[in-house]
């Protein structure tokens, strides 16, 4: 359970072609999903987040710490 205590940072983008947001868990390779509004897409990355915890505890696979992601600002 050591990876449910774990704060992971997401990335969401908005995907004009196909009209919803990608978010994905950057340090966790393959676990990414959308949503056709910014909530969904949250409520998703929450149940793949999980998803992918229960298998690397099935498969007592060791999970990257998190990290984390400064933000930073470009003049327009």
């Amino acid at each position: 359970m050591e990876g449910r205590d774990r704060r992971y940072s997401i990335l969401i983008e908005w995907e004009p072609e196909g009209q919803v947001y990608v978010v994905r868990v950057p340090e966790l390779p393959g676990c990414i999903t959308h949503g056709a509004t910014y909530e969904e897409a949250l409520a998703q990355i929450q149940d793949a987040l999980d998803g992918y915890v229960a298998v690397a505890e099935t498969q007592h696979m060791a999970l990257p710490a998190p990290h984390f992601y400064e933000l930073g600002e470009v003049p327009a």
